[in-house]
């Protein structure tokens, strides 16, 4: 909680006294997902649980910020005009890297997504809705490496891309929400089938593979970076991504084989 307070001190001081308004995003972030979150738990019949209140919201952010960086990817596609060495250019390093060079729409949309962060770790804080202190530090990584890029103007092109794997994480909160909405749907449901189908396709694709090549080309371009922080920070986010990836993708598989696997093995024992 203490560095909650010292990171939204820290963000105030920025926005106020080094004339930042462009980090009037991160706090619109911030107060726009806890509206949202009121709204909810007002509106919604099960609101009353702090779980599928935080559930919906996550929803509510990794359906906005993937659209996002999709659009921002497309945009920035089709302003290279068809040319081919123009799109090899875009994932450049100088792209990537300088703050000069930020994709249009990407500096905002990490601010708006880091205000999210900050207002979920805080959610989960008060209502203790972790079950492991995993999650936690997934949050503080994010939070500590968009910050700092944001402050200093750099990698914002590269952060935007670890955001692609909010096109999963919208799956992984569709089945939660699922689950408590309609508990009754069972294996055999077409909806169920295709929601595990598209967890599974955008686990592999939206977070593993591209947190594994956005890895790679900071190890590739490692001698391009500067003297400084950006490239250990860079290097150690991603390392923390692709490890807490893995524990992702262990919770993901018990899960499948509990739900679709497990109750047809027993099935078939009873018989």
């Amino acid at each position: 909680m203490a560095t909650l307070v010292l990171w939204l001190v820290s963000i105030l001081f920025e926005i106020v006294f080094n004339k930042r308004s462009e980090l009037i995003c991160v706090v619109v972030g911030c107060f726009f997902f806890q509206l949202a979150n009121w709204v909810i738990r007002f509106f919604a019949s099960p609101s009353r649980d702090p779980l599928f209140v935080n559930t919906s919201v996550s929803l509510l952010h990794s359906t906005i910020i993937s659209s996002s960086v999709i659009f921002i990817l497309v945009n920035q596609w089709l302003i290279t005009r068809g040319s081919l060495s123009g799109r090899v250019f875009m994932f450049d390093h100088s792209q990537l890297f300088a703050g000069t060079s930020t994709w249009p729409c990407a500096y905002s949309a990490l601010c708006f997504s880091c205000g999210y962060f900050a207002y979920d770790q805080l959610d989960m804080l008060k209502y203790r809705l972790y079950n492991d202190g995993w999650i936690l530090v997934h949050h503080l990584i994010l939070l500590i490496c968009f910050t700092l890029a944001l402050y200093r103007n750099v990698t914002i092109n590269y952060l935007i891309l670890t955001l692609i794997c909010e096109l999963h994480s919208i799956f992984l909160h569709v089945r939660k929400v699922r689950r408590r909405m309609a508990p009754g749907l069972t294996k055999r449901s077409m909806f169920v089938r295709i929601e595990w189908l598209l967890n599974w396709v955008t686990y592999i694709t939206a977070r593993c593979a591209a947190h594994i090549l956005i890895t790679t080309k900071l190890i590739w371009d490692a001698p391009k970076f500067e003297k400084g922080v950006e490239l250990p920070l860079a290097l150690f986010g991603m390392a923390g991504m692709n490890l807490l990836n893995g524990f992702l993708g262990v919770d993901l598989f018990n899960a499948y084989r509990k739900e679709m696997i497990q109750p047809q093995n027993s099935n078939h024992h009873q018989e």
